[in-house]
């Protein structure tokens, strides 16, 4: 085994990718080489680090060095100041926080990290995701060699149950019981992996698939052998090239050192795994719908019961679990259900995985202990909201969540204190929204999507949600009528009771929760045309201070409609039957003289 002196890893996540970290390793590499240094540095391409607002990022080891926003033509000036002088390139070392830059040389001393505890995440950003070896140096595949040394079925699923590790996916319900459900009874049975993320700003199992997909396979077998499976699948939406790539290199890995497919550790147990690739339809996120995609049918959801444990793929009995819930199974086996339910809350045990986004300024990728304060998370990890502005909101969920207000802040975050404020934790999207956003087009917005991703199955679902957001667009476009806000919450009541499948069900969320907590913004819409976060355009006013007008001009002709009028001896004013709300006359006033309403 060769020893360096150093490492260097880059991010190879999809946010960093997409902002060029391949030129960056490209450059190392060459810079390196240009040095004879190969064989004492060490380049690695990593999964994400979570802190993706600073992307690309570079860590260097062993001082731990964390270098944000790095470019390619930076790395030169790394190799020969860090890694040939031994000198920290202070400019480029992350500064967040407020920090002097002396104390931001390493993870632990950077806010973003400090409060969170790091599970499913453990191995994204620390290993290469492409090197079996690497896993395996990182107490991987242990789990399975214990399953497999001594403890049987039964063993594994009461380990699962002890640990009290409730599904990640949606609506929480206990692991150990679901794979409990599925012992005994017909065969053959199959384990599925739901990789299928679809919520808008949602991408947690993304960077655990590009970042640690040896656990998810591990985590499969071992659910394998605890219910009688010989199968699995891993159900992935083609959108996400580099998480497949690296899948279909950890399952050929796996199979070349025997930890998949027949006589795994020289035992009796056989289990292999497929790729199967979604064509980015929401509703594939529910689990009978994903059955039907693998089966090479329509994505449709199926009645239940039966339910997937008695019924599922191809007609078997199967257990299926999302990305973030099976990464949490290796460790759980390996250091005990004790250490697991140790983290957390009483009834939300383990920790759970955020993609924080929207009006903060630390985005990223966030895992922290159940029971986790909102207001932690978006102040002390995301570290605020930019600008200063008023937290107004989080949607937690996705299009099935709901909006928690500022009124909430100290909401511990877990599934129970979340159902009773009317959200849910849902796969682990958290979008911050601020002063400037509109609850009422927010509701809109996830509707919209909800629509439009609907397979039209059912009517309650097809027919009611289109209804609703119908109600919706008049409403922000100033054409709202009395009454709107009780049709909304009787149509998305109904749908709730009726729909055939969980997304269906939960679909009326981000409206009803809007309306329990921002009633007052619905009804300026409707009674006074108004907007009061000023967001809504069709409800917008665009008005001209006399006492700061110039009598310039400027505003009248960059209008592009003429609906401005005045000259140098009247103020000039703004009609707003004619008025197209562009914008143009706000950027092009030197003065400040106009402004919204």
């Amino acid at each position: 085994m060769e020893l360096f002196r150093s490492h260097v890893l880059v991010c190879g996540g999809t946010g960093c990718t997409s902002s060029g970290s391949a030129q960056i390793i490209e450059q190392f590499e060459k810079h390196i080489a240009e040095r004879g240094l190969e064989r004492e540095i060490k380049v690695v391409r990593t999964g994400c680090f979570g802190l993706c607002e600073a992307g690309p990022v570079v860590i260097v080891y062993p001082e731990g060095a964390f270098y944000s926003r790095v470019k390619p033509e930076d790395v030169n000036e790394i190799v020969e100041e860090h890694l040939l002088k031994g000198r920290i390139v202070q400019r480029l070392i992350y500064k967040g926080d407020g920090a002097a830059p002396e104390r931001e040389r390493s993870l632990d001393k950077i806010g973003f990290y400090k409060k969170q505890k790091r599970i499913a995440l453990r191995n994204c950003g620390v290993i290469d995701p492409e090197n079996i070896d690497e896993y395996i140096a990182m107490d991987g595949y242990q789990a399975l060699a214990k399953v497999l040394g001594g403890m049987k079925p039964m063993d594994v699923v009461n380990t699962v149950l002890e640990s009290g590790l409730r599904g990640r996916g949606g609506a929480g319900f206990p692991t150990g019981l679901k794979w409990k459900f599925a012992m005994g009874g017909a065969t053959p049975k199959y384990i599925v992996c739901n990789a299928d993320e679809g919520d808008p700003g949602a991408f947690m199992d993304r960077s655990v698939l590009e970042g640690d997909p040896h656990a998810v396979l591990e985590a499969m077998a071992i659910a394998g052998y605890a219910v009688g499976a010989s199968q699995g699948y891993i159900y992935v939406r083609a959108e996400y090239p580099i998480a497949v790539k690296r899948l279909g290199i950890a399952i050929g890995q796996a199979r070349e050192y025997g930890l998949l497919g027949k006589n795994i550790f020289g035992s009796e147990f056989d289990f292999d795994i497929e790729l199967r690739l979604g064509a980015g339809a929401f509703v594939c996120g529910e689990e009978t719908a994903l059955f039907s995609s693998i089966e090479g049918e329509r994505g449709e959801p199926r009645p239940k019961p039966p339910f997937p444990a008695v019924k599922g793929v191809f007609g078997g009995p199967t257990i299926i679990n999302n990305v973030e819930t099976l990464a949490n199974i290796p460790q759980i086996i390996v250091r005990g259900p004790e250490w697991f339910s140790a983290i957390g809350t009483e009834k939300s045990k383990g920790t759970k995985v955020f993609a924080l986004g929207g009006k903060v300024n630390n985005t990223g990728l966030v895992e922290v202990p159940m029971g986790t304060t909102l207001r932690e998370i978006v102040y002390e990890i995301g570290g605020g909201i930019p600008g200063g502005k008023a937290f107004k909101a989080a949607q937690t969920g996705g299009p099935s969540g709901g909006c928690i207000p500022a009124e909430h802040l100290d909401t511990p975050i877990d599934y129970d204190s979340l159902a009773a404020i009317g959200s849910m934790m849902g796969s682990g999207g958290l979008i911050v929204l601020d002063e400037d956003d509109c609850m009422v087009d927010i509701a809109r917005f996830f509707l919209e999507f909800t629509v439009d991703e609907s397979c039209g199955k059912c009517p309650p679902c097809r027919i009611g949600t289109r209804r609703m957001l119908e109600i919706l667009e008049r409403i922000v476009s100033g054409k709202g009528e009395p009454g709107d806000i009780d049709k909304l919450i009787k149509l998305g009541s109904t749908i709730k009771r009726t729909a055939m499948c969980g997304l269906g069900q939960s679909a009326p969320n981000p409206v009803l929760s809007t309306i329990r907590y921002f009633r007052d913004e619905y009804e300026a819409h409707i009674n006074e045309k108004r907007c009061p976060a000023g967001h809504c355009k069709a409800l917008m006013r665009y008005i001209i201070d006399p006492d700061k007008c110039k009598r310039c001009g400027i505003c009248a002709r960059a209008c592009p409609v003429g609906a401005i009028s005045g000259d140098k001896t009247r103020p000039y004013t703004i009609d707003p039957a004619v008025c197209v709300k562009c914008g143009l006359c706000i950027e092009k006033c030197r003065f400040g003289a106009i402004y919204t309403k």
